[in-house]
């Protein structure tokens, strides 16, 4: 690299750098007289460009011997038909090119290599002299235009060269065709390419087309033979099948890294829309040659199933070639586990002559206090038995790789991960195919009661299938807006362990649901007389609620939806009298509780849900009784997160419009195939959209302006037909208080009957307002998004809407790093904390957004804990939303790229805030009209107990630089201590403040 560096041109460079000893200016406002003219006068720098792209390519041969081209042509010298792209696709085409020329065909192949400047003259020199036919690929789409850029630049090129009379095409203007392909990242194959080749040979082509997918509504795609592959036997290829957070890609990178040492390596790794937890799909080729495929591997020599829930629904053969070898993880034995296995698999297995090796790498991870981690298991077993290198010489470098890679982490983790490779190979065993096949079928995708749309398009999507989807299946979701409450169709049976519930131990506090990530654990308040036809396992206690006095209550889990962190558990204070160790909810095997369990949690969901106008919303055991409306989401599982959003579709769910900023809340709470904000029994739910990091904010108080602005424009409307709709009525609509439950539910029945007249008035002022009807039903308006959106990217924004006065709440889920994007520091991110572009540990403290927020004294402001006081953020949550002005709550969250066990993250959240690094407090500007401090603190730390220190040592974000460097880990923990007894003491100064009461 040093080498295709000029310093003289870095000298230049610097010599034009803004400088008060030779001062200029650049950026000037430019009037309409000159600025055409100085936009012209650097076009012989564009046009300079590609000769000096080429020179230096030129110079880089020299040093590496890698030789590129502005446009490099490969193929035959005389082909007459010729495909042209840019990017990762173009060795797809090499690939395919070489094959289908060694078989008799002349074609060619142009790579694009300079795109901009676009080099006509450059670019027709390279096409061969016989060009006849030309096929342009594109990765992208451009609604509306004649062609996408490439194909548009293609044209124009060509078309001037002819013109200009100084071509060396033999035959004129060649017929240009256009095509799209690996659009979303697309998978892009060597039979695609045939399909294209196939096109421009054809005697009518399709001059625009599509190649990847079926477009049986505008027709535009080629067939593609699935069948035609370029795959070299020389070529290891094998796939591994894991869960997200299960190690199985970081053991596949350190593979890759292990083996590319002496022979060529790649790897592409395919993640759900889910976060982890769900399926990851590890493509990994090894290889003598050098590798041209880039495109996912669909002939697998070897494969790995890494989770024993999978066979039961996905065909883990379907790509293993003949004679290839499957490995799964499994804790049935080699002599019982066929049995176990889907009759297609068996088919398959026989029909293929494939070898099968089982091994129960759960139980040794546990054995060799690994816990759940079986990447480093499951990687002993594929070099034992892929024979890419030798055992002995495979298992060293192993070895080896642990302690690089976890050496950071502690001789503790090091020394667990060795102990497994030790334990493997014995617990490897190879299974005897028989030629008998059973009757068992693979799980359906969907539940039996599943919608349409859910059955005919999300469900062949979570089978796996979406790539075989038309687009035909896609005409009910043209625009973009899909169905909520899809989640709970889908079962996807993660967990090996569940929470049960023991009610003669349960003091119904419903801190387990409260702290639920995904809604799988609920509480129900109900007549007794509806356990009548109740399945025999069901469970029930009397209610020790008062106010529900001779009611029954039950607490269940849905056994298919739950993901097994084991947080329920955690926080539960319910202790057995009986069994020493024992909760109110105990984890068990999750196999032998599928059926009864699922059974029963049907029978739960069938029961009425607890009256909502008869429930406290401030005591959280009754409050928790509410119906979620944000269930079986795609979040980690123990996600710190998702409890607050549950929290808030409790409350206000069936009102609610959030504004989402993209991230980790936009992953699990608006990703495909299924959606988790669902609907409750009278079909109102959660309205979402998502919005970028940068204008979210505004997004959201857009939605407040609109509403408002519905709702006064029907107040108008509902006042001028008054005497038609009846003066009570109306008079009940316009007078609605609309501060409790009960209130708003009468205005919702008000709405109701003033839509059904409505709809029997044929009159342009009943259309109209019927059309905005709902918006006299008070709107609860939600901003939320992470502390990357709201500390950073998105903060302008936010603090346009601090200022703005209007009545919208923010609630920010603040992790202290950007989570959905692998890490990196924030300016939410505390001092001391190791993270992407903070590798020495963040030097700065983390800023004080809530007291930024206070000072406008208008604004309600929290910061709160779901581990550290479940009946804080409660509070919080009901006074934001009652307070008429904007609101902010800021909620910590515990998260995975904290380096923790996720089943501790309430205990690290209290932890945290004992510590005094996190204070709990509420600012509500309505107090002070009663003569109140604004000002409550929520926890009373004492930051001069030293706890800092011992809360920094139980998270990898921090150990990771007392590894590293004990010095500087000593010197910011004791800066932090400092910082947090400042902020305690501030704080407690401003909460002592009198606070004279305001005159009537």
């Amino acid at each position: 690299m040093r080498e295709m560096i000029n310093d003289e041109f870095v000298i230049a460079h610097r010599k034009r750098a803004l400088n008060p000893d030779h001062p200029s200016i650049h950026g000037t406002a430019q009037n309409p007289d000159v600025f055409f003219q100085a936009r012209e006068a650097s076009n012989p720098y564009y046009n300079a460009c590609p000769a000096i792209v080429q020179k230096y390519m030129d110079k880089l041969a020299k040093l590496t011997g890698r030789q590129y081209k502005l446009f490099e042509y490969v193929g035959a010298p005389d082909a007459e038909n010729v495909l042209i792209l840019m990017g990762s696709g173009c060795e797809v085409a090499h690939e395919a090119l070489n094959a289908l020329n060694a078989k008799g065909a002349k074609l060619g192949l142009l790579k694009v290599r300079l795109y901009r400047p676009f080099s006509a003259c450059d670019f027709v020199a390279a096409l061969p002299e016989t060009t006849k036919r030309i096929a342009v690929l594109d990765r992208c789409k451009e609604p509306g235009a004649t062609g996408e850029p490439l194909f548009q630049d293609v044209v124009c090129a060509i078309a001037e060269t002819i013109a200009a009379g100084c071509t060396h095409l033999k035959n004129g203007m060649p017929v240009i065709m256009g095509g799209r392909y690996g659009l979303g990242s697309k998978d892009f194959t060597p039979a695609q390419v045939k399909a294209v080749y196939d096109n421009l040979a054809a005697a009518a082509p399709k001059l625009k087309f599509t190649v990847g997918i079926t477009d049986d509504v505008t027709n535009l795609s080629l067939p593609v033979d699935k069948h035609f592959s370029t795959e070299s036997d020389n070529v290891t290829r094998a796939m591994f099948y894991g869960l997200g957070s299960d190690g199985t890609v970081g053991a596949n990178k350190n593979t890759i890294k292990i083996i590319g040492e002496e022979q060529y390596a790649q790897g592409y790794f395919v993640y759900d829309s889910k976060k982890s937890g769900s399926m990851t799909v590890s493509h990994v080729r090894f290889s003598k040659d050098p590798i041209r495929s880039s495109y996912l591997i669909s002939k697998a020599n070897f494969v790995a199933c890494h989770q024993p829930t999978f066979p039961d629904r996905y065909d883990m053969s379907a790509n293993l070639v003949p004679g290839g070898t499957l490995l799964m993880n499994t804790p049935f034995s080699a002599d019982k586990v066929w049995d176990t296995l889907p009759a297609v698999t068996q088919k398959s297995l026989i029909d293929k002559k494939a070898r099968l090796f089982v091994i129960d790498a759960n139980k040794v991870a546990h054995d060799t206090g690994m816990g759940s981690r079986i990447n480093t298991i499951m990687q002993v077993c594929f070099f034992a038995l892929s024979g890419v290198l030798p055992k002995d010489v495979a298992i060293e470098k192993i070895k080896a790789s642990i302690k690089k890679t976890y050496g950071k982490k502690g001789d503790d983790v090091v020394a667990k991960n060795i102990a497994a490779v030790d334990k493997t190979l014995e617990c490897l065993y190879e299974v005897t195919i028989p030629n008998t096949v059973g009757n068992k079928q693979l799980l359906s995708p969907v539940s039996a009661d599943a919608t349409d749309f859910v059955k005919t398009t999300l469900g062949p999507i979570i089978a796996g299938f979406g790539d075989d989807m038309p687009v035909s299946a896609f005409k009910v979701v043209e625009d973009g807006c899909f169905p909520t409450d899809t989640t709970r169709y889908e079962k996807r049976d993660l967990a090996l362990e569940i929470p049960q519930w023991d009610p003669a131990t349960c003091i119904q506090c419903l801190k387990c649901s409260t702290i639920c990530p995904h809604a799988v654990i609920r509480g129900k308040i109900y007549d007794p007389a509806e356990l009548k036809n109740a399945p025999a396992t069901f469970k029930s206690a009397d209610s020790k609620v008062p106010e529900f006095k001779g009611s029954k209550f039950t607490l269940q889990v849905s056994v298919h939806d739950c993901t097994g962190c084991g947080l329920c558990v955690e926080v539960c204070p319910a202790k057995s009298k009986t069994v020493e160790g024992a909760k109110a909810i105990n984890m068990v095997p999750q196999v032998p509780l599928r059926e009864s369990e699922g059974a029963n949690w049907d029978f739960f969901m069938s029961l009425p849900d607890t009256d909502r106008t008869k429930i406290k919303p401030t005591m959280l055991r009754q409050m928790q009784t509410m119906r979620p409306l944000f269930e079986f989401s795609g979040a980690c599982a123990g996600c710190g997160e998702t409890p607050y959003v549950k929290m808030l579709t409790q409350l206000f769910g069936d009102r609610l419009l959030i504004a989402n900023a993209t991230g980790c809340s936009s992953i699990y709470g608006g990703n495909l195939p299924t959606t988790p904000y669902a609907k409750n029994s009278c079909g109102r739910g959660p309205a979402w959209a998502n919005s970028l990091f940068e204008d979210n904010a505004e997004f959201g108080l857009g939605y407040r302006l609109s509403v408002d602005k519905q709702n006064q424009f029907a107040r108008e409307l509902l006042t001028k037909m008054a005497p038609a709709l009846g003066e009570d009525l109306v008079n009940g609509i316009l007078n609605a208080s609309q501060k409790t439950e009960a209130e708003i539910s009468a205005q919702q029945a008000r709405v109701a009957d003033l839509k059904a007249k409505l709809a029997a008035d044929s009159s342009a002022d009943a259309k109209m307002l019927l059309s905005i009807a709902d918006s006299l039903v008070k709107r609860s308006i939600w901003i939320i998004g992470g502390d990357g959106w709201a500390y950073d990217i998105g903060y302008g924004g936010l603090d346009h809407i601090l200022a703005s006065g209007k009545n919208v709440n923010i609630l920010v889920l603040d992790t202290e790093v950007y989570s959905n994007t692998g890490g990196q520091s924030s300016k939410s991110t505390p001092k001391g904390a190791v993270a992407k572009f903070a590798a020495a540990g963040k030097k700065l403290c983390k800023k004080d957004m809530g007291l930024i927020a206070m000072t406008y004294g208008n604004v309600y402001v929290a910061t709160v804990s779901m581990g550290a006081n479940d009946n804080q953020v409660l509070k919080a949550m009901v006074e934001a939303e009652a307070h008429d002005g904007v609101s902010i709550i800021i909620a910590y969250s515990h998260c995975i790229n904290h380096g923790i066990n996720m089943r501790d993250g309430a205990k690290h959240q209290k932890a945290l805030v004992d510590s005094g690094a996190l204070l709990l407090y509420r600012f509500d500007p309505n107090r002070v009209e009663a003569g109140q401090n604004p000002l409550q603190l929520d926890s009373k730390p004492n930051p001069e107990a030293g706890s800092l220190n011992d809360f920094y040592g139980t998270e990898n974000r921090f150990k990771m630089l007392r590894k590293s460097n004990p010095e500087a880990a000593q010197k910011l923990v004791e800066e932090a201590a400092a910082d947090a007894v400042a902020r305690f003491q501030k704080y407690q100064y401003l909460a002592a403040q009198p606070v004279a009461k305001k005159e009537e």
